[in-house]
């Protein structure tokens, strides 16, 4: 149990260090004039979805490809079950037009694919279904797209796409952004670590671990936004935050883990692509459900009820 308490512990200097990488690489775009609209697509967008890339990348490196698996999907059903269930049970969730047409079924596209390329067993006969190098390569040309997609809607946007950044000093900001940097490797380097100590003295699956412990600490950034904006009525942050992170999580940073070392899939890993096709589905048919095309109170309950009912069911069975 001592692993698991340190594994625990690597998210502290985790999540401050996707902080400060933030603060520190956007208070110097700042001053070199970068527009808000690259800061926000490039630095925010991706400070966010630091913690999930840095222990993938790490898993991968050092051969512990269930933490990337699970991490990814699990963070995808979290953010959604969870984290999107939460914050329309504090304010209802009203979702504008571009979300609904364009990248919710981009969302669920990106599900879809990857349960495709993670069935060679039941669609090409094979032996044991991986995510091989070439399945990666191809995540990264759709992770590509979608920012383009990205940057030229957002261009298009008439509105000023204020990103608050705060003030620092050159120095400052070089020292918080290597800081942060540093604490991003050493808390996932910590967090591979005593993860994987920790399932095998329990025999527990690597792809367990990561479904559980490792994508609640790496989804606690994307957590903490959409409740906030939750709290401040600000809808359109709230279900554009966890649908822009889930497309990340899938296209690149599964991409990146497995071009980096292919993914072996468990057995067991059916049920948790298909619960992330069914969590996208679901925010989808309940725009449609009630006027006004939202997420109200009743329906974000059912979807924390539905992420409790799946975690049951991969714990018990």
């Amino acid at each position: 149990m001592l692993n698991l308490f340190f594994s625990i512990l690597g998210f502290v200097p985790l999540i401050f260090g996707a902080n400060w990488l933030v603060d520190g690489a956007a208070a110097i775009a700042r001053r070199k004039n970068i527009s808000n609209l690259v800061i926000g697509l490039t630095i925010v967008a991706f400070g966010t979805s630091s913690p999930e890339l840095i222990v993938n990348v790490l898993s991968a490196v050092s051969g512990n490809t269930g933490f990337s698996f699970g991490n990814a999907i699990g963070s995808n059903v979290i953010n959604i079950l969870i984290i999107l269930g939460i914050s329309a049970i504090i304010f209802p969730v009203a979702v504008k037009s571009s979300t609904i047409w364009i990248e919710i079924p981009l969302c669920l596209l990106s599900a879809l694919v990857i349960f495709i390329m993670a069935n060679d067993v039941f669609l090409d006969g094979a032996t044991v279904s991986v995510l091989n190098r070439t399945d990666g390569i191809l995540l990264i040309a759709f992770f590509i797209v979608f920012m383009y997609y990205s940057f030229f809607s957002m261009k298009k946007d008439d509105t000023e796409h204020e990103v608050k950044i705060a003030e620092h000093s050159t120095k400052r900001s070089i020292i918080m952004l290597i800081a942060g940097i540093v604490l991003l490797a050493g808390g996932g380097q910590v967090i591979v670590h005593f993860a994987s100590i920790f399932a095998t003295d329990f025999g527990i699956s690597e792809r367990i671990v990561g479904l559980t412990i490792i994508s609640f600490g790496t989804s606690l950034p994307e957590l903490t936004t959409s409740i906030v904006a939750a709290f401040k009525k600000n809808a359109d942050i709230s279900i554009g935050n966890i649908i822009g992170s889930n497309i990340f999580n899938t296209f690149l940073i599964l991409g990146v883990s497995s071009t980096i070392r292919p993914i072996t899939i468990d057995v067991g890993a059916n049920l948790d692509l298909l619960v992330n096709i069914f969590a996208t589905l679901l925010v989808f048919i309940f725009i449609f459900t009630r006027k006004g095309r939202m997420i109200d109170r009743v329906e974000g309950s059912f979807m924390v009820l539905v992420y409790v009912a799946y975690m049951v069911w991969v714990l018990m069975f």
